[in-house]
């Protein structure tokens, strides 16, 4: 039971941080054509799992509740994979076929690379 605990409060957190930075960033940028909050979001999360999940594999101090806390509670609840989809769904439906490529684009490219710079830069810190 006490997983399930760790699973809800991670994810409580996670989504009222995915609530509160995505819109602050898509406030700062005063755009309705491109949902920059959600991008910044999906890249820090992307970003963030790639730092847990080398300390996952490293064993570097993620115990299994800290990860289900963590990855699973807490990152899975502020990344909005879902989120973009529909987004990009939306603008491919409403003629903007350009920046609907370029949400998937963008997206699939920083994603990775923040998945490789947060894998990267815990090797470099853990040294």
């Amino acid at each position: 039971m006490h997983k399930i605990f760790l699973v809800g409060a991670g994810g409580f957190i996670g989504a009222i941080l995915r609530y509160l930075i995505s819109g602050l960033v898509q406030g700062l940028t005063q755009s309705v054509a491109f949902p920059h909050g959600t991008l910044v979001v999906n890249v820090t999360g992307c970003f963030l799992i790639g730092i847990l999940s080398y300390m996952v594999e490293s064993q570097a101090g993620m115990t299994p509740e800290l990860r289900l806390l963590m990855m699973v509670g807490i990152l899975g609840s502020f990344t909005t994979y879902s989120t973009f989809s529909a987004e990009t769904i939306t603008l491919l439906q409403d003629q903007r076929i350009f920046l609907g490529l370029m949400n998937i684009g963008l997206h699939l490219v920083l994603g990775l690379s923040a998945v490789l710079l947060g894998r990267f830069a815990i090797i470099l810190i853990w040294r």
